[in-house]
């Protein structure tokens, strides 16, 4: 993967009229200061701000195939997302990027648990056509992914193709981590 690649992060907020940094701002300004990763940020509050945000950046940006992550920070319980009180399940969003991100990786911050089974994934990643699906297993309150795993996660996959590969670097550099928070990747 070249350094032209870029990540599109849609964030979950409250409501989108309120305009506020938030941690994960600050984080993907440092990732591209410190090592040149450009991004993409969006927020949303409702399911239909979700669905917006993608089709404008699959409709109207002409450099779509540059974004290989596609960085989801939404809160939820296992396996689903809330946006403003509702929850959708993880089947749900796929309908909604059905056929959409081939070749992307789908990245789930740890504000939600994500622990799919072999047929869950599967389903996924066939519906979508994504590359694979990432998050965590668990949701730690007090360490928010985006501040360190999630940059290191970001950076590997600049560095490498091989998901395997980039997995397996990430838990060399940041064990304790991967396995504090349970690090997985579906593919």
């Amino acid at each position: 993967m070249n350094s032209d690649q870029f990540i599109f992060c849609l964030e979950a907020v409250p409501d989108v009229e309120t305009s506020t940094t938030t941690e994960v701002v600050k984080n993907l300004e440092q990732l591209a200061m410190e090592l040149g990763i450009a991004s993409i940020y969006k927020t949303c509050d409702t399911i239909e701000g979700l669905e917006d945000s993608l089709s404008a950046l699959l409709y109207h940006d002409h450099n779509f195939t540059d974004y290989e992550i596609i960085y989801l920070v939404m809160p939820g319980q296992r396996n689903n997302i809330c946006l403003n009180n509702y929850y959708y399940s993880l089947k749900e969003i796929a309908e909604i990027f059905e056929g959409k991100m081939k070749g992307k990786i789908i990245h789930f911050a740890n504000a939600k648990i994500l622990d799919l089974d072999e047929e869950e994934s599967q389903y996924f990643l066939a519906i979508t056509g994504a590359y694979a699906i990432s998050g965590y297993g668990s949701k730690y309150n007090k360490i928010a992914s985006c501040s360190t795993i999630d940059k290191a996660f970001f950076s590997l996959c600049q560095e490498l193709d091989d998901v395997v590969e980039i997995v397996e670097k990430l838990h060399q550099k940041h064990y304790a981590l991967c396995k504090l928070l349970d690090f997985r990747l579906y593919y």
